[in-house]
């Protein structure tokens, strides 16, 4: 084992990377792959099939349910929330979950909600509590409910 795994951390098998810290409460699906130097906060939840680029933050208490994608040198602040379906139906497993990429060197910040599908562009920066319902373009910086673009 080449990454540090908290003994309160559940780990699924999947592919970890070299030098991967994930902390206490964590708990990492099955089938995903997370990339080397990547630091995972207590008590995050990675669904599975998650991939997660090289030398990401993920901070205490985000969840990235199926379908999400990061490139590598991403930050997810804490409690920040992905979706992967659009209209959730209580009782219905969706057929497909709804995808959202978010590229490399991009910063999600605090108590976010990125809702299903959208793209984060490369270098794109989500302020705090923002609820973001469609494609942020690189470079941008985006907030509010609905998140809108401020710069």
């Amino acid at each position: 084992m080449s990454y540090h795994k908290d003994i309160h951390a559940i780990v699924c098998h999947g592919d970890i990377g070299d030098g991967t810290t994930i902390w206490g409460g964590a708990f990492i699906g099955p089938f995903g792959s997370i990339g080397g130097g990547c630091t995972i906060g207590r008590h995050v939840e990675i669904g599975p099939r998650v991939r997660v680029g090289n030398r990401c933050r993920i901070q205490a208490g985000a969840f990235l349910p199926e379908g999400v994608v990061l490139g590598g040198d991403v930050f997810i602040g804490p409690n920040a929330t992905f979706t992967n379906v659009r209209y959730p139906v209580g009782d219905q497993k969706a057929a497909k979950y709804a995808q959202t990429i978010v590229h490399d060197r991009a910063v999600i910040g605090a108590n976010a909600t990125i809702v299903a599908p959208c793209e984060i562009g490369e270098g794109a920066f989500v302020g705090a509590g923002a609820v973001v319902t469609k494609d942020v373009p690189a470079g941008e910086t985006w907030a509010g409910n609905p998140a809108r673009r401020l710069r």
